[in-house]
C-alpha cells in the first residue's frame, strides 16, 4: 500500500507538531498544510518548502488526499471535520473532539456513514509512561482502586473560546475513561473566571464512577508553578504518574491501609497502616505523538477502530459538558443519563444538548464570529 496522504488543518501551537510526526511517519506523507493566516503558512514553509500550502478548506479538499489531522480552535471542529468526511477523508481531531454532544454524536455518524475512520488526539493514550500505568493496573497489582487525583495546573496560555476544563481537563478525563474502561455515573464541578472574558480560569471537577470509587481533577491556568500528576490509589497500593519527572515518570507505592480481616474486625473499624517499599518500573523511551501518529495510520490500513475513537471523544465531551453545567449550578450534581446521549438517541441528534453551548462564557449576540477557515 502507498503512504497515506495527510493533510494538516491549522499550523498554530499544535499543528507543527502534527506536521513533524506525519511526516517522520514511515506509513503516512504530509501533502499539505492549510491555515488562514499567512504568516504561519510563511513560517512553515521555512522548515518544510516542499509542502503544499494553502488558506483555505476549499483548496485544501481540492488536492489528493486520504486523511486529515485538524488542530484548530474547538468550535471548528464539528463543521471542519463535516466537511472532510464528506468529501471521503479520514479524519483526526485534535482534543477535545467537537464543542457540543450533539456535534460529537453527528461525527460519529458521519463517519461510520462514510466507512471512514473518525480518531480523537488523545496523545497521552500512545505514550509509554500510561500504557505502563495501564498494564500495572490491568494486571491488578493496586487491588481496587479506591480513589483517582489528578493535578494539571501552570501558568498556563489563555484562551478565548474555551473555559479551563476544556482546554485541560481532556486529558486526564481520557486517562482516566482509559484506565477504568467504564462509564462514569454523576460529576460536579466548581470554578471561577479571574478576567473580564468571564471564562473560568481556574476549577476543580470531581467525577463519581460507581463501586465506592471516585476521581477529582484540579486544572487551572493562574498556578505559579507548573504540575503534572496523577495518583491512582488501590486497595494493596498505589501509583503516582508524575509527568514531569522524565526518568522515572511512574512509581508504584506498597503504602495504605488494611482493614480488619473479620467482619467483626471491620464493624469495629480496625484499620492498620502500611508503609512498604516505592519502586519505579521501566518505561521506554518513545514520543506519544509519534505512536498516535502511526496508530492513525494502521486504523486507516488495517480498517481497525481506534484506541480513541469517536464514542471515546464522545464520552469526554460529555463530561466536560456536564462540568461546565454544574459550574453554572453552582457545583451541583449533574447525573449523567448515558441512555439519553446514547448513540441514535432523538433528543441529542435534534439539538437538544446542542443549544448548551456550556464551555463559551455569556457573550452578546454576535460577538463570535466564524473562524477564518470557515468564512
Amino acid at each position: 500500500m502507498d503512504r497515506i496522504r495527510v493533510g494538516i488543518i491549522g499550523c498554530g501551537y499544535w499543528g507543527p507538531n502534527l506536521i513533524r510526526n506525519f511526516s517522520s511517519c514511515p506509513l503516512t506523507e504530509v501533502v499539505a498544510v492549510c491555515d488562514a493566516n499567512a504568516a504561519r503558512l510563511e513560517s512553515i514553509g521555512r522548515n518544510w518548502s516542499h509542502l503544499k500550502r494553502v488558506p483555505s478548506v476549499d483548496e485544501l479538499l481540492q488536492l489528493s488526499l486520504d486523511a486529515v489531522a485538524i488542530a484548530t480552535p474547538v468550535s471548528t471542529h464539528f463543521p471542519l471535520a463535516k466537511r472532510c468526511l464528506e468529501t471521503g477523508l479520514h479524519v483526526l481531531v485534535e482534543k477535545p473532539l467537537a464543542a457540543t454532544v450533539a456535534e460529537a454524536l453527528a461525527m460519529i455518524d458521519l463517519a461510520e456513514q462514510q466507512n471512514r475512520v473518525l480518531m480523537v488526539d488523545h496523545t497521552y493514550l500512545f505514550g509509554n509512561p500510561i500504557r505502563t500505568v495501564k498494564r500495572i493496573i490491568d494486571e491488578g497489582e493496586l487491588g481496587d482502586l479506591y480513589y483517582v487525583d489528578s493535578v494539571r495546573i501552570n501558568l498556563g496560555l489563555f484562551q478565548n473560546d474555551i473555559n479551563v476544563i476544556w482546554d485541560l481537563a481532556p486529558h486526564d478525563l481520557a486517562i482516566v475513561e482509559y484506565m477504568l474502561g467504564g462509564e462514569a455515573r454523576s460529576i460536579s464541578a466548581w470554578g471561577c473566571a479571574h478576567t473580564a472574558s468571564g471564562i473560568e480560569d481556574i476549577a476543580y471537577v470531581n467525577v463519581d464512577y460507581g463501586d465506592r470509587l471516585m476521581a477529582s481533577f484540579h486544572v487551572n491556568w493562574l498556578s505559579p508553578v507548573k504540575v503534572r500528576q496523577m495518583i491512582f490509589a488501590g486497595s494493596l497500593k498505589s501509583l503516582i504518574f508524575n509527568e514531569l519527572n522524565a526518568t522515572e515518570p511512574v512509581k508504584v507505592y506498597d503504602r495504605g491501609i488494611d482493614v480488619g480481616a473479620s467482619a467483626e474486625e471491620r464493624q469495629r473499624l480496625l484499620v492498620s497502616y502500611r508503609s512498604g517499599d516505592v519502586w519505579s518500573p521501566h518505561v521506554g523511551a518513545g514520543e506519544a505523538l509519534q505512536a498516535m501518529a502511526m496508530h492513525f495510520a494502521e486504523c486507516i490500513r488495517d480498517g481497525a477502530t481506534p484506541l480513541s475513537d469517536g464514542q471515546m471523544g464522545l464520552r469526554v465531551v460529555r463530561l466536560l459538558e456536564s462540568a461546565t453545567r454544574s459550574i453554572r449550578a453552582q457545583g451541583g450534581r449533574v447525573v449523567l443519563n448515558h441512555g439519553a446521549f446514547s448513540h441514535g438517541d432523538h433528543y441529542a441528534r435534534s439539538g437538544g444538548s446542542g443549544e448548551f453551548h456550556s464551555h463559551r462564557a455569556e457573550r452578546t449576540a454576535g460577538a463570535q464570529r466564524p473562524h477564518s477557515l470557515l468564512r
